[in-house]
């Protein structure tokens, strides 16, 4: 591997896949204001202006950022005024993914992502000829887990494969889809009255318009093809139409796990499975920024499909066959018929929802605190909530509408067996 010994720079079109990311956000931004019939010079040189110093900024960042393999280290150097040298040790890796956007798919580039155990962050060399990342990635791999460096990387096992139809057919069926169909047939309707009325509702309803079509399209964008292969450090998801991914989602990282199953897709038995995966996120310079953190294992896919990936995620999770009392009809009227809990020495699972069904399951190891909320009408009922919060702090579980004395025993238990989970 003397190819990759040494210090290396991240590649020279990386400022340019950086701007055209940058030109796109710009768009987004300042079209509903040139919509709204307020253009004027100023307008445009200002906006250039920052444009431009923000491809300046870019360009300084891909000058002063270099990054080298130490023995069992990633070091990656940048900064200008504030110089900063940072180390990752890959004993600490959970997962490398790669992820290559539009432009980046365009220059035969791709980024490499490193998520690291505890408060260590991640490290992103954005970004790298292909080759030379899927090389990279291999040698770290291998470093991280204590093999040659010149181990080549296992095979996948195929697991589940989303068919295309169906990932689009799933999105139509949701809230982005049918807002941006409103939208349009307002549109349509406004125009039969006049040019003028035409012109002042576009202006107004554009960026609920933009925002909707983008995250319609980043969503139809996750699930193109969305493959989930068995990876020898944990479930390995592929997707991507322009912007083509693989995330790995390592064991023992996740904490908790949500199938729901959205009143749409019932007909059609469909259901989405998500994790929460735990971990701080930093950039190069050491801030903090706000990552996804929530993934879809199974964008779309039948229930048969979703529990074979269950048992790999939470394997031998049990089922919620407990129910509230049946005075919670009258505090939930309509989510009742839903609610149920259940827990071993393991985990905890809980259903909800009142239009879409919500099944979430917890492993008792990831637990970081337990809660017992009564709400003014709940303490009328004699009822209580017990929740179960973890370090994902998307979604935990919770058991909902218990009767007040079971309430209190189920928090009892259930602290004791998240303390007798972490010891083992």
């Amino acid at each position: 591997m003397n190819g990759l010994d040494g210090w290396h720079r991240l590649h020279p079109l990386s400022p340019a896949v950086r701007a055209g990311r940058v030109l796109v956000a710009f768009i987004a931004v300042f079209l509903p204001t040139f919509l709204g019939g307020s253009r004027s010079g100023w307008d445009a040189v200002i906006h250039g202006v920052v444009l431009a110093v923000l491809i300046g900024l870019g360009v300084v960042s891909w000058l002063v950022t270099r990054w080298r393999v130490e023995g069992s280290n990633l070091r990656i150097e940048t900064g200008l005024i504030r110089r900063s040298s940072m180390r990752y040790p890959l004993t600490q890796v959970q997962a490398i993914d790669t992820v290559r956007p539009g432009l980046a798919r365009l220059f035969g580039l791709a980024e490499l992502r490193l998520r690291m155990g505890g408060t260590g962050g991640s490290a992103r060399l954005a970004y790298l000829p292909v080759k030379q990342a899927d090389t990279l990635r291999a040698r770290l791999l291998a470093l991280a887990t204590g093999s040659h460096e010149d181990t080549p990387e296992p095979e996948d096992e195929v697991l589940v494969t989303v068919p295309v139809g169906r990932a689009l057919a799933s999105l139509v069926l949701t809230l982005p889809a049918l807002f941006l169909i409103a939208y349009f047939a307002t549109l349509i309707a406004a125009a039969a009255t006049g040019g003028s009325v035409t012109r002042t509702i576009a202006g107004y309803a554009a960026p609920a318009m933009i925002g909707n079509a983008v995250a319609f399209w980043r969503r139809f964008n996750r699930a193109y093809h969305a493959t989930v292969a068995h990876a020898p450090e944990g479930l390995r998801v592929r997707a991507g139409l322009v912007e083509t991914s693989a995330e790995t989602i390592p064991r023992g990282r996740v904490q908790a796990v949500r199938l729901l199953e959205p009143i749409l897709w019932r007909p059609f038995r469909w259901c989405r499975l998500d994790v929460d995966v735990a971990g701080q996120v930093r950039d190069r310079g050491g801030e903090r920024r706000n990552e996804r953190q929530l993934r879809a294992v199974l964008p779309v896919g039948s229930r048969a499909e979703a529990e074979q990936l269950l048992e790999l995620l939470v394997p031998g999770a049990p089922q919620p066959v407990h129910k509230p009392p049946r005075r919670a009809r009258w505090k939930s009227p309509l989510r009742y018929r839903r609610l149920s809990f259940g827990h071993d020495e393991t985990y905890a699972v809980a259903t909800s929802g009142r239009l879409a069904r919500v099944q979430r399951w917890v492993p008792l190891t990831k637990v970081q605190s337990l809660r017992r909320i009564e709400g003014p009408a709940q303490r009328r009922l004699g009822l209580a909530t017990v929740y179960i919060d973890t370090a994902g702090k998307r979604f935990g579980a919770a058991f909902r509408d218990l009767d007040g004395d079971d309430s209190l025993r189920e928090l009892e238990r259930l602290t004791d067996l998240a303390r007798a989970a972490r010891q083992a």
